[in-house]
């Protein structure tokens, strides 16, 4: 339904889109993940052309929805949208919210908006508002009354930037109650969200969001479970990392300890795990591999889980194929064995820093 071409766009201090390509097929329940930033509110806002494309090509069936020549109005008739904010009109009441756009787009007679109106507020649960303003409602009855003004233009694809990101955590339930209904209607869904268990529950395909575009698309168990790619692995398990690269023996030893104080500090590590992670960098960087490599590439890629506050060091190397462990400073040896619940060395034959060493820290 939904054909993507090198979509782009870039505002003047920002690129979010830099290269999206992929197709939305009829009755996908598509969640949008990612890190804040890349660009997951612009790629819908740009499918629904609130957003104009710096460059690339949108499709809706077969009409070209970039075109300057298109018809926007018949385009948009086609699809709804619901945002964070709700967006309703605070002089009319709940059900004349959902009555204007039928009768004044499609040409409902007042009472057939009336009595679809009055069908949707049911299907939400809030009939019983109809008459209340909205200054009247909780943030969770709005988003409701949003999804269902959204559901009286009938449109066959639906846009849900981030519904529950504005409601208190308490009404983020009755919200989603909502959309895991409208999921099951057959209608196309994009839904943008960083509530993860809830993407996992109502979709048949996840975009991960990263560096410009789709960085991966698979379906909620390949994304979830078995992430084929560094950046959704470190999104989805809440991965905190630091990266750092040591090209000299001459390295700022004093400047990447700070970094690691830095990293430990901004992630909230607790001390005792934060104090390993510094000692590990230390003994295996200059106790035990610059000491005994002739060609001293190495990088280090530290990180920290949110979710079990367990820490990991991946440490890569070039050179001979190298195994550290009962190698070198014998005391340095102890330390790491003591603070460490495994040491794995591993050769990757091919790759540019085929060594590698991957510490766990208990």
């Amino acid at each position: 339904m939904i054909k993507i071409e090198h979509l782009k766009k870039e505002y003047p201090n920002a690129t979010p889109l830099k290269d999206v390509n992929v197709e939305i097929h009829d009755g996908d329940v598509i969640s949008v993940i990612g890190p804040s930033g890349t660009g997951k509110s612009t790629l819908l806002r740009c499918i629904n052309r609130l957003e104009t494309p710096t460059d690339g090509h949108i499709w809706l069936d077969d009409v070209e929805i970039t075109d300057p020549k298109c018809d926007l109005c018949k385009v948009r008739m086609r699809m709804g949208m619901v945002f964070q904010s709700f967006n309703l009109f605070g002089h009319l009441t709940v059900i004349e919210n959902i009555m204007l756009s039928p009768m004044d787009l499609l040409g409902k007679s007042r009472q057939e908006a009336y009595d679809e109106g009055m069908r949707l507020l049911r299907t939400v649960g809030l009939a019983e508002k109809a008459l209340n303003y909205p200054d009247e409602l909780s943030g969770g009855q709005k988003q409701r009354i949003a999804i269902a003004r959204t559901l009286a233009m009938d449109p066959e694809i639906i846009l849900l930037d981030e519904p529950t990101s504005a409601l208190d955590p308490t009404m983020v339930g009755e919200v989603q109650a909502v959309i895991r209904e409208l999921a099951k209607t057959g209608k196309t869904l994009m839904i943008v969200t960083h509530e993860m268990n809830f993407a996992r529950a109502i979709c048949n395909r996840v975009f991960y969001m990263d560096e410009g575009g789709i960085y991966e698309d698979g379906t909620p168990e390949q994304i979830f479970d078995h992430p084929r790619r560094e950046n959704t692995r470190r999104f989805i398990r809440k991965l905190k990392v630091l990266e750092l690269k040591i090209e000299s023996r001459d390295y700022d030893f004093l400047g990447m300890a700070g970094e690691i104080q830095t990293y430990c500090s901004r992630n909230q590590i607790a001390p005792r795990t934060a104090g390993r992670i510094q000692l590990a960098f230390e003994e295996t960087v200059e106790r035990v591999l610059l000491p005994s490599l002739k060609d001293p590439r190495i990088q280090a890629v530290a990180e920290y889980s949110e979710e079990t506050g367990a820490a990991v060091w991946d440490i890569r190397y070039g050179g001979p194929r190298f195994d550290p462990q009962g190698t070198g400073d014998e005391l340095a040896q102890a330390v790491l064995r003591g603070i460490t619940g495994e040491i794995r060395y591993q050769w990757n034959e091919g790759q540019e820093l085929p060594n590698q060493l991957t510490l766990r820290l208990s």
